[in-house]
């Protein structure tokens, strides 16, 4: 069975978010091993200069290659990454020798350069800007969306 890894900087702090990416990961049960780990983001001051941004962007590179696993296909999500419509999103959570697809999901100042160049995919979820935690939950909809297509389900019309 396909594993598929949220890894992800931040936590979800409403009920009402965390309520639906439970719900996605009930519905993805039949499709995937799927698990998000949390990682802590660093922290900013409330007006933080570029270097303190990029200082903090490297430090949650480290924490992102700690626990990157082996041999997994990563896709960044980073706004200047392609944009693909569902069913090439489908092709890329459900085709292919991978067994283990990694979705890097960066804080709220996105993600090192590092961690793109690193990544065997970069993916734009869209050229408008979300919250940061909502665009977790799209994400799950999306791989959810993508399972279903690959099953050939009437849910993605």
């Amino acid at each position: 069975m396909k594993k598929i890894t949220l890894l992800a900087l931040g936590r979800l702090k409403e009920p009402y978010l965390r309520d639906a990416a439970a719900e996605y990961e009930k519905r993805l049960s039949p499709f995937c091993r799927l698990s998000c780990i949390e990682l802590s983001p660093a922290y900013l001051p409330e007006h933080p200069s570029e270097a303190q941004i990029a200082a903090a962007l490297e430090a949650e590179a480290d924490a992102i290659f700690a626990r990157l696993p082996a041999r997994a296909q990563t896709v960044a999500l980073c706004i200047e990454g392609r944009t693909v419509d569902s069913e090439g999103f489908s092709r890329l959570v459900t085709d292919g020798d991978e067994s283990h697809t990694v979705f890097l999901l960066g804080s709220s100042h996105g993600l090192a350069a590092r961690v793109k160049r690193a990544a065997d995919v970069r993916l734009s979820l869209s050229p408008m800007t979300f919250p940061h935690q909502l665009a977790r939950i799209l994400l799950l909809e999306q791989i959810y969306r993508g399972f279903q297509i690959g099953a050939g389900s009437a849910y993605h019309k």
